[in-house]
């Protein structure tokens, strides 16, 4: 390749950092709470429901421009989701309530936690002269949660669907945060947890991709793979020519 990779895009949640226990967890442990009867099976049936509900759901794109409509059009987006998961398993009578507890409680940075790696890896970019930047279909609550987790500064930029008016995998959501750093897809890498939404999505809008597959599970050929971010940074300069 002749062209150096000016440019490393992150997805954020499951990439970057992730929630502190699991998402049904959390669910359930507020839901409970709020007076829904818990039994034996809950967790593993709300794992399921969310599972199928996030699958179901449209992108979350808005037609709205103002901050807060957009931030209302997120909070709804996810009622629908949340409401669709307790629909499935039980809902209970203070679920209005529970929904506004739950909410918060994913803008908390401390319900989340930085892989160990992170935060050494946006360094030694930094240290490279290698310009950062975030493309995520995480809302509008991801800009306190970088503050909370300390990697905010670490970033040149931050494209999220509800404010690009586009959602991964879509090429627009790709290409508006190239035109931030004034950048050829070419000149870019982004690196994510999703193989449809992330490698595919990168891909299809010209720049390189990596998937990030912690566990180790992912069998296809021609996808560039790594399990941790640790393996980023030679990757890049094999990429680069170095």
């Amino acid at each position: 390749m002749s062209q150096s990779i000016r440019v490393v895009f992150f997805d954020a949640a499951n990439t970057l950092f992730h929630v502190d226990g699991s998402v049904a967890e959390i669910y359930l442990q507020h839901a409970v709470q709020f007076g829904f009867s818990q039994t034996p099976g809950s967790l593993a049936a709300v794992e399921q429901a969310f599972s199928r509900a996030f699958q179901e759901a449209p992108p979350p794109i808005f037609a709205a421009t103002e901050p807060a409509q957009i931030k209302q059009s997120e909070r709804l987006w996810w009622f629908d989701i949340v409401h669709n998961v307790f629909y499935r398993v039980g809902m209970f009578e203070r679920f209005d309530d529970f929904f506004e507890r739950v909410f918060q409680v994913f803008e908390d940075p401390g319900s989340w936690r930085l892989f160990p790696e992170t935060a050494s890896t946006l360094t030694q970019l930094r240290a490279r002269g290698v310009e950062l930047g975030i493309i995520s279909n995480f809302d509008s609550r991801l800009f306190s949660v970088m503050r909370g987790l300390g990697i905010e500064q670490a970033f040149d930029t931050v494209t999220i669907s509800s404010l690009a008016q586009a959602a991964k995998p879509a090429p627009k959501i790709f290409q508006l945060a190239l035109d931030k750093h004034a950048v050829d897809p070419e000149e870019a890498l982004h690196v994510g947890d999703s193989l449809r939404d992330d490698v595919e999505g990168a891909t299809k809008a010209g720049l390189h991709a990596v998937l990030l597959d912690r566990q180790g599970g992912h069998q296809s050929s021609g996808v560039k793979t790594i399990q941790t971010l640790d393996e980023l940074l030679p990757l890049i300069e094999r990429l680069s020519g170095c």
